[in-house]
C-alpha cells in the first residue's frame, strides 16, 4: 500500500505565512493588519479559511484581537516576559548598568550583521529613521529626539536578519521607552549631550551605509560606552546635590547654641 501524500491544510498554509512574517520582522507589534475582508482577497483564499489561521495565531500568542474585531500583531515576547523583568529592574536601579554591558555587545554585533547583511530596503528604512533622528534634533524636543533614537536603533535590529536579536531587542527597547532603565530625557537635556548622540549615530549610520561591519560595531560600541559614561556622572551630580540640599536642611533641626 503506497503512502498517500495530503495537501497542507489551506488554513495552514496562512498561518505559517502570517507566522513567517511576525518572525522576520515585517508584520512589527501592535501594528493592524487590514480588515478580514480585505486581507482575505489579498491572500486569494476564502474568508472561512483565512479566519481558521488568524484564530489559530490568536491561541498561540502571534495576534490578538481588538474592539471592532479589529486583529493586531502581539510581541513575540509579550507580558509574561516583560512585566516581570520590569519589576525586578525597576526596583534595582543599579542594574542599569547591567543592561548597558548587555548592550554593549548586542548593539556591536547588531551593527557588525546590519552592515554586512543589510539589503537596499533595509538601508533605505535606516536612512528614513536617520533622517527622523536629525529632523528631531532640530526641533530641540527632547523626547522626540529619544524616540526617533529608538526606531533608528530598530531599523538596524531589523537589518540584522537575526530574529533573536530582533525580538529581544525589539523588547527591551520598549521597556527603554518606559523609562525602566534609566530617564531618557534626563539624559537628552545634559548640555552638549544631544549634539554628541547624533554625531555618534551618524558614524553608526555611515558605516552601515557603507557596508563596513567592524567600523559599524566599534561605532555602536562608543555610543553605549558614552551613555554609561553620562549616566554615571549624571548620577554622582545627583547625588552631590542631594548631599547639599540635606545640608541645608538638616540646619532646620539644629537647635540653636
Amino acid at each position: 500500500m503506497k503512502d498517500s501524500i495530503r495537501p497542507a491544510k489551506l488554513a495552514d498554509t496562512i498561518a505559517e505565512h502570517l507566522e513567517q512574517l511576525i518572525v522576520e520582522g515585517s508584520l512589527r507589534p501592535g501594528e493592524k493588519l487590514v480588515p478580514e475582508r480585505e486581507l482575505a482577497v489579498r491572500f486569494n483564499v476564502s474568508r472561512p479559511s483565512l479566519r481558521e489561521a488568524l484564530e489559530k495565531l490568536e491561541q498561540r500568542g502571534l495576534l490578538r484581537s481588538g474592539r471592532g474585531g479589529a486583529t493586531f500583531v502581539a510581541p513575540l515576547l509579550g507580558p509574561t516576559f516583560t512585566e516581570p523583568l520590569h519589576a525586578v529592574l525597576a526596583a534595582r536601579p543599579e542594574t542599569t548598568l547591567d543592561y548597558l554591558e548587555f548592550r554593549t555587545e548586542v548593539e556591536g554585533a547588531a551593527a557588525y550583521y546590519a552592515a554586512l547583511r543589510a539589503t537596499d530596503v533595509d538601508r533605505a528604512q535606516i536612512q528614513a529613521r536617520f533622517e527622523a533622528m536629525e529632523a528631531a534634533h532640530g526641533h530641540d524636543e527632547a523626547k522626540e529626539e529619544a524616540d526617533a533614537d529608538a526606531e533608528f536603533h530598530l531599523a538596524v535590529y531589523e537589518a540584522t536578519h537575526n530574529v533573536v536579536i530582533l525580538h529581544i531587542m525589539r523588547a527591551l527597547a520598549e521597556m527603554l521607552r518606559q523609562d525602566v532603565f534609566f530617564n531618557r530625557a534626563k539624559l537628552y537635556q545634559r548640555t552638549g549631550v544631544r549634539q554628541l548622540l547624533l554625531s555618534q549615530h551618524r558614524a553608526l549610520y555611515e558605516a552601515i551605509m557603507k557596508g563596513d561591519p567592524a567600523a559599524a560595531r566599534a561605532a555602536a560600541e562608543a555610543h553605549i560606552n558614552f551613555i554609561r559614561d553620562a549616566l554615571v556622572e549624571i548620577s554622582r551630580a545627583d547625588a552631590r546635590l542631594e548631599a547639599s540640599l540635606r545640608r541645608i536642611a538638616g540646619g532646620d533641626i539644629v537647635a540653636e547654641k
